[in-house]
């Protein structure tokens, strides 16, 4: 009889990582491929990119091919997907899932979760995702759980790439003609483009010379312009003082801002570990929950939801460390060789 398999799936807006880790905590493949949110590509498209990738995964792994979809492919899958934020969705995802037999137990949540549980041992705190957008939730040690729809601006959220960069174009215009404060962003701004003024760079925009969506890789810009300028530094400000808010309502609904409780921070923001911005999260932390600590975590969050499925099997402690192990060394490898590559994690039975 095969030992029980977890399927482990952190499927993101840019990117997905698919893991198949044994019971023992054996990571046996590990696969990456595009985006897969529901939210962009709907129920089909997503489990359109999720098949593919499983059976890339599958091959890796050395595992028989599902033939038709017939039979689940582990006793367990976690999908943590971006763009499953209401409860409505999750619903939705777990009957496709479940239509489509992708284990015999499936489990279906935001990806903020996997990032909660890869930063944690202990599965339960504050965890704070900030890369294109900007996320939160909060899980008691009873359960309880204290999340945000994060939608955008339609549910109040500022914060991430996708506010950032504009707010640094915005920034860098209006010191050009004078409505705003002088910045050296009206400089650094276009020339990250190749341009020599935000009027260029504007036309450039507005002829769809250059997509608008590529504002999002403005945060670096942002960061380095920060510590000599103070327009960049109280954008950065802005951003530590969006995420406190967010730490501190997620205490608070939950009644422990006077608990001794581990945040997590992660997404492509706050792993770049800007200095200004890490400072300034600690110190607004300090304010409103004394006892709670910040990290950034080094954990991919496919590993959470790997670990997450680990948990569904109570499996051991020294199996959990070996999924954290041989997970992060084939999550390195991967990333070693580029975003569009694939790997496989080893199963040479190196223990955690």
């Amino acid at each position: 009889m095969r030992p029980p398999l977890v399927l482990a799936i952190d499927g993101g807006n840019s990117k997905t990582d698919l893991a198949l880790v044994r019971e023992n905590g054996e990571a046996l493949a590990l696969v990456r491929g595009p985006m897969s949110s529901p939210h962009h590509l709907g129920i089909d498209g997503c489990f359109s990119v999720l098949g593919d990738l499983l059976g890339r995964a599958l091959a890796d792994a050395g595992l028989p091919a599902r033939k038709n979809g017939r039979g689940p492919a582990a006793e367990v899958a976690q999908l943590s997907l971006a763009g499953v934020d209401f409860p409505s969705e999750e619903r939705e995802v777990t009957d496709a899932a479940s239509k489509r037999r992708l284990a015999s137990k499936i489990f279906v949540g935001n990806d903020t979760l996997a990032l909660l549980r890869a930063g944690t041992e202990c599965g339960w705190g504050v965890a704070v995702v900030c890369g294109a957008g900007i996320n939160c939730v909060g899980v008691a040690p009873d359960g309880r759980q204290a999340r945000f729809p994060a939608l955008g601006w339609i549910t109040g959220d500022w914060g991430g790439g996708d506010d950032v960069g504009p707010e640094a174009v915005s920034a860098a215009a209006r010191s050009e003609d004078g409505r705003g404060e002088k910045t050296t962003l009206e400089q650094a701004v276009p020339a990250y483009f190749g341009f020599g003024t935000p009027t260029e760079l504007a036309e450039a925009f507005h002829r769809k010379l250059v997509s608008e969506r590529r504002t999002v890789e403005l945060a670096p810009v942002v960061f380095s312009e920060a510590r000599r300028d103070r327009v960049a530094a109280g954008i950065v400000d802005r951003l530590a003082e969006e995420i406190v808010v967010m730490i501190r309502v997620t205490l608070e609904r939950l009644g422990m801002t006077e608990a001794p409780m581990e945040v997590v921070l992660g997404g492509g923001l706050l792993q770049a570990g800007d200095a200004r911005l890490i400072g300034g999260i600690e110190s607004g932390l300090a304010e409103v929950a004394p006892a709670a600590t910040a990290h950034v975590t080094s954990s991919p969050p496919v590993v959470g939801a790997a670990l997450l499925g680990l948990d569904e099997l109570e499996a051991p402690a020294d199996a959990q460390a070996r999924a954290r192990s041989e997970l992060g060394d084939a999550f390195r490898r991967m990333d070693g060789v580029g975003l569009g590559s694939r790997a496989s994690a080893s199963r040479s039975g190196r223990s955690g």
